[in-house]
């Protein structure tokens, strides 16, 4: 199969071009080559998608599936298909689990749990992006597969405070100071290595059967947020300084945290994984978290440039402390 990803050397993506590649996929990788990431046996094409002027390559090519892992909004997606229309036999949409119905009317989400969040710009931009891409199917035929990964992880702390492309919590961690987990921390919730979405995912390319379906792909592990932070803490050497603080509370003190914790991670999720498994037959997480994490800290640790810390993000974990025991 003759593939291109749009993005491709991400967080979750990266994992998902190398077993394309290794799956004897024909893949081409659209970016703009400021990513220091090879994918060893694909096709580099160095461009900007929202530079027409920088796409002659591209335009030159039919593809058996084109995936965008870096569409975020409705202008995005108006221009792929203009772009793709009548060129692929299959365009794969990354949306996200944050689309799924917040708060949650029954704890379980499958893909027919209602698409609603109004506490988050970008969840709401990826419903619209699905919302075109389903007119654009039941309309003209255009020939969607929507996935939607929830908290994936490779080279990112899959946390709710101070984390994912922050090292702040985990550097907190290392240096012994208080860190924040949201609510008692009994709440559930379910992470996912990149390189299990990938199985997954990968499994899709190409699968007509696919066409017109939308599918979330996840670990069935499921942890509480106190576990999750307790194997973060484990990975790192250190015993973490936990201080419970409620999400409305730490949206109220500082509202920029409103997407990550009450448009997303508030409250318990459960996934219910059975169509990736019945399109996708043998698909199987299989990397628990105490495992994936320690290979993200490890690579963290090796790569100190990596290890962000985000002097803003410092300052809203060290107010929220604050405020939240009065001084």
């Amino acid at each position: 199969m003759k593939v291109l990803f749009i993005g491709g050397t991400g967080n979750i993506s990266t994992p998902s071009s190398k077993l394309a590649v290794a799956k004897g996929m024909d893949l081409y990788v659209l970016n703009r080559g400021k990513a220091k990431v090879e994918i060893k046996g694909a096709h580099s094409i160095i461009g900007d998608i929202n530079k027409p002027q920088e796409l002659s390559e591209l335009k030159k090519h039919d593809w058996d599936v084109v995936v965008n892992w870096i569409a975020f909004t409705p202008e995005d997606i108006e221009r792929d298909i203009e772009l793709f229309r009548g060129k692929t036999k299959q365009y794969i949409f990354i949306s996200s689990a944050s689309c799924y119905q917040t708060p949650l009317s029954y704890p379980v989400i499958t893909e027919s749990t209602p698409l609603h969040n109004k506490l988050w710009d970008y969840s709401e931009n990826k419903i619209l992006c699905e919302d075109r891409l389903q007119k654009a199917y039941r309309e003209e035929g255009f020939p969607i597969t929507i996935v939607r990964p929830s908290l994936t992880y490779d080279t990112v702390i899959p946390i709710a405070v101070g984390g994912f492309d922050k090292f702040n919590t985990a550097q907190r961690i290392l240096d012994g100071k208080e860190i924040i987990i949201h609510g008692d921390g009994t709440s559930l919730w379910t992470v996912t290595h990149s390189d299990d979405f990938a199985k997954g995912f990968v499994g899709l390319l190409g699968l007509q059967t696919a066409i017109g379906h939308a599918f979330h792909i996840t670990s069935d592990e499921v942890l509480t947020w106190n576990m999750i932070y307790k194997i973060l803490a484990d990975a790192l050497g250190k015993e973490a300084k936990i201080v419970h603080i409620a999400s409305d509370f730490i949206c109220k003190v500082e509202p920029s945290f409103t997407g990550t914790l009450l448009a997303d991670k508030a409250e318990s999720v459960l996934f219910d994984n059975c169509k990736i498994k019945t399109f996708v037959p043998g698909f199987k997480a299989t990397i628990p978290f105490s495992e994936g994490i320690k290979r993200t800290v490890k690579w963290l640790l090796e790569n100190p440039e990596h290890q962000n810390i985000d002097e803003y993000t410092e300052a809203k974990i060290e107010n929220v402390l604050k405020v939240y025991k009065g001084l």
